[in-house]
């Protein structure tokens, strides 16, 4: 387990556009890798096991990401030069496609290249303006230029998981999430890693921190649609006695992570929703390391 207590300011506020969205994009692969290398994680996919999934292993993993990789520098190159989310909804597609090709047809990644792409639209957004990647900035481009045309334009999914659990449960998941300003990362996945990072936790248990925060909460629809209302209660309250008990601040935490891995498995949960969140905080949290000047508002 590494012990970086967080990513080191990088001077890039000089370099040529076509860098800087270089430079976004590959802080969303960085972010995958970080969410993938994390462990333990509970009922997710880590290089220890495949959690969970039979279908998929952390080199199922690794093969999305690096089909991925162009799609992030292209999007972060999309949003600095103003692109709609008409415009970048090609790039998503066709990443898409990418990924299962990459795959064999296994979905790892639909759910980050929906999130961290939007949010690297919106941080090529601010890129553009030569103002700094601070979360309240970030958090108001994606509402400002991208809101209200996640909720018009974009089609409503009838056979996804997401939508299933959503005709189910009453939920709005990934797409009400988007549209809102990403209520879950920017109040509870991000605040839960940065405070666990000025804490002196390593990056990957504050990862687990993280994820944990972010499954006591989100009404993940991975979770419901794999175990229902009480798979994602189960997966609730279990997550909620972690961080009572401190969470991976105390000694044994590891442990108990271990034992709500097996349980999670045991149960067929995987908290998918939970892991876009964590990936898309640990990418906030490396944006923030982007030494952009700081008197723009985005």
């Amino acid at each position: 387990m590494g012990v970086t207590r967080a990513s080191p300011r990088l001077p890039v506020a000089s370099l040529p556009a076509a860098s800087l969205a270089y430079v976004i994009g590959e802080a969303a692969v960085a972010a995958l890798h970080e969410e993938l290398e994390a462990e333990p994680k509970p009922g997710l996919v880590t290089p220890r096991d495949r959690g969970a999934h039979r279908d998929m292993d952390a080199r199922t993993f690794r093969a999305s990401i690096a089909a991925l990789r162009g799609y992030f520098h292209a999007v972060a190159r999309g949003g600095m030069e103003g692109a709609s989310l008409a415009a970048l909804r090609p790039l998503a597609i066709d990443a898409e496609a990418r990924m299962l090709h990459a795959t064999r047809g296994v979905n790892t990644h639909r759910g980050a290249i929906f999130s961290l792409g939007l949010l690297a639209a919106a941080a090529g957004r601010l890129a553009a303006a030569r103002a700094a990647f601070v979360p309240a900035a970030l958090r108001d481009a994606l509402r400002r230029h991208y809101g209200a045309a996640i909720a018009r334009e974009l089609p409503a999914a009838s056979t996804s998981h997401g939508a299933i659990v959503g005709r189910r449960h009453g939920v709005g998941g990934a797409r009400a999430e988007a549209a809102a300003g990403f209520p879950h990362l920017f109040d509870v996945a991000l605040p839960a890693l940065r405070s666990s990072l000025h804490r002196g936790a390593p990056r990957a248990a504050a990862a687990v921190q993280c994820l944990l925060s972010a499954i006591a909460v989100l009404p993940d629809t991975n979770l419901l649609y794999r175990g229902g209302a009480a798979g994602l209660a189960f997966a609730r309250a279990a997550a909620q006695v972690f961080l009572a008990r401190g969470g991976v601040h105390r000694r044994g935490w590891e442990e108990h992570a271990r034992a709500l891995h097996r349980a999670f498995v045991a149960r067929d949960l995987s908290p998918g929703g939970s892991a876009d969140l964590l990936a898309a905080a640990l990418f906030v949290e490396r944006l923030g390391a982007l030494d952009l000047p700081r008197d723009g508002a985005g």
